[in-house]
């Protein structure tokens, strides 16, 4: 089995991190520039930044804090939030960003991903999908999770690796905060049908099975954290020692 990455989250809102549950009720989780650091110290694998009232307010990443972060971690670095052209991304990257996350731009303007990966490399893009099911189907959320865009989930993931993204980062709104185990189902439709990495989002709890089940009984490349890490409910170490013990692999291991 290839190595696995453990990627901690930082949602942010009005410069402060936050985490809520099924995308709402957010509630402040701690500064981003300490927790950055502290993940990037204690042996993450990667940080991702998603802004995320920056669509909805109709503005951009802000990038100052974008920097801030940057300075402070060693780690790859994905930022997203109001990208929605290639002066975006140029921007996130020149401010220390290592890939750029993009979602609901890309769905009103799928042509975006395939400009983006032209010029910057698919390895930099990262389609971002937020999905829930509706009448038995998964489907497509934009803006935040507040839109239905009426896409179909695999239709969807198809799509975007066919346009060029390198990586889809996935999110089960249904699972979001539930800190219940990851949506394993969701997880193995997309994973199986798309040979690009997959990152796992949503419902991961303070229990080393949740993140053991996902690497075992799904393809996806890496699983996604937020709240179990901000409030130390399980620690990085612990988490991975608790893998390695169970014959899976991850990029980092510090002590």
């Amino acid at each position: 089995m290839p190595a696995k990455r453990i990627i901690p989250c930082l949602d942010v809102k009005d410069g402060q991190t936050v985490k809520g549950v099924n995308f709402e009720n957010l509630k402040y989780a701690g500064d981003c520039i300490e927790l950055a650091k502290k993940y990037s110290d204690s042996g993450a694998d990667e940080l991702v930044f998603l802004d995320i009232t920056a669509t909805n307010e109709k503005r951009k990443t802000v990038v100052e804090l974008v920097d801030k972060v940057g300075k402070n971690i060693f780690i790859p670095f994905t930022v997203g939030g109001g990208i929605s052209d290639i002066d975006d991304i140029r921007c996130i990257l020149k401010y220390g960003a290592d890939k750029v996350s993009i979602n609901s731009s890309a769905v009103k303007n799928p042509g975006l991903i395939s400009d983006c990966a032209e010029y910057f490399g698919s390895q930099c893009i990262v389609c971002a999908i937020d999905a829930k099911r509706v009448d038995g189907d998964y489907y497509v959320f934009i803006n935040a999770g507040k839109v239905n865009s009426g896409l179909k989930l695999l239709d969807w993931a198809k799509t975007v690796e066919i346009k060029g993204a390198g990586e889809i980062l996935l999110t089960s709104m249904d699972y979001d905060g539930t800190k219940a185990g990851f949506d394993i189902d969701m997880l193995n439709l997309v994973s199986n049908a798309v040979n690009i990495p997959v990152i796992a989002s949503g419902g991961a709890g303070p229990k080393i099975n949740h993140f053991v089940d996902v690497f075992k009984k799904t393809n996806v490349d890496a699983a996604l954290a937020a709240s179990i890490f901000h409030y130390d409910l399980l620690s990085m170490y612990d988490l991975k020692e608790g893998l390695k013990k169970e014959g899976i692999e991850t990029r980092r291991l510090v002590k």
